[in-house]
């Protein structure tokens, strides 16, 4: 890996660049006004194999660090590895999950003096209630961190769960708009259950896979596989705002693969059909998997002091 130092002139000079998707075959609040407003916006980061360095955005890539910060360790007694004895008293070196600078994501709100975004974890299953790994979020100034960064490799857990290591992956932040699966209003999706069936019946296609996004994102809706389970701020008790998501799987079809990745041919398929390049495939994701087709998703609060988070699992 290079030095981190020798990033610092890179830092913020050069955005990730946005894929480019195929339009939604319809407009969703024409033909379910009943959704008129509930459109919110995403940044899809369609992460893919590659070298990323502490300069850039990236799953599962190296972090910019501040030298006089020690690197995080976990020390908890109830993580474990599954099938297996717990691993004992000695710390686990937390890994690299996600870095996202703001110039690359433009409609995430950072807090003020901060233009960093940083999240490791555990690589260990914990007993918590949630039964994943253990995440700790960072939001930094990144001229600050850069002036200061510290050189050379960060500490390697001595034990670890693959599930929880990601590949190293570049990002293609690339906004959208999105509409709730899960989240749908109470008694809504029932409503309209068989209109999106004759939707797909007519043209093809559901509501659910050309107006939902089931990949690791910011902003927009939990790509949840379970319940809806929306946290709420321990400290003032309001409902906490999403942040993002890291899950288990890439679209590698449909209408949310970009167009570069789609199979030349299959040119005449309708986008909402169309698959993946086969040589381009084994490049999707970070290659963690998150229970069956699960994923982390995180949540903070913007009303109290320090912007506390928090996080669910589910699989």
């Amino acid at each position: 890996m290079p030095s981190w130092h020798t990033q610092q002139d890179a830092v913020g000079a050069r955005p990730a660049t946005p894929r480019l998707l195929a339009p939604v075959p319809f407009d969703v609040e024409a033909v379910f006004p009943e959704l008129t407003g509930t459109a919110r916006g995403v940044t899809l980061l369609y992460p893919r194999v590659g070298q990323p360095g502490p300069g850039d955005s990236s799953i599962g890539g190296p972090l910019l660090w501040p030298a006089d910060e020690p690197w995080p360790m976990c020390a908890a007694q109830d993580h474990y590895k599954p099938l297996a004895p717990p691993v004992g008293p000695e710390p686990v070196a937390m890994v690299p999950v996600v870095q996202l600078y703001a110039w690359d994501v433009p409609s995430l709100v950072f807090p003020a003096g901060t233009d960093l975004l940083q999240i490791l974890w555990c690589p260990l299953v914990h007993e918590d209630g949630q039964y994943a790994a253990n995440p700790r979020l960072h939001w930094r100034s990144a001229v600050v961190t850069a002036a200061g960064a510290v050189a050379g490799e960060p500490p390697r857990p001595h034990t670890a769960e693959g599930d929880y290591l990601p590949r190293p992956c570049t990002l293609s932040p690339t906004t959208a708009v999105e509409y709730p699966n899960w989240d749908l209003p109470e008694g809504l999706g029932a409503l309209l259950e068989e209109r999106f069936e004759a939707l797909k019946e007519e043209r093809g296609y559901d509501y659910f896979e050309v107006a939902t996004t089931q990949q690791s994102k910011v902003g927009g809706y939990p790509a949840w596989t379970q319940q809806p389970d929306w946290p709420d701020c321990a400290d003032c008790g309001t409902r906490m705002e999403r942040l993002l998501s890291v899950t288990a799987t890439e679209p590698g079809v449909g209408r949310w693969l970009p167009l570069d990745d789609r199979d030349p041919r299959h040119d005449a398929t309708p986008s909402w059909r169309v698959e993946a390049d086969p040589g381009a495939l084994d490049t999707f994701g970070h290659d963690m998997c998150l229970g069956d087709l699960g994923g982390m998703y995180f949540f903070v609060c913007r009303r109290c002091p320090d912007t506390p988070y928090t996080h669910r699992y589910d699989c």
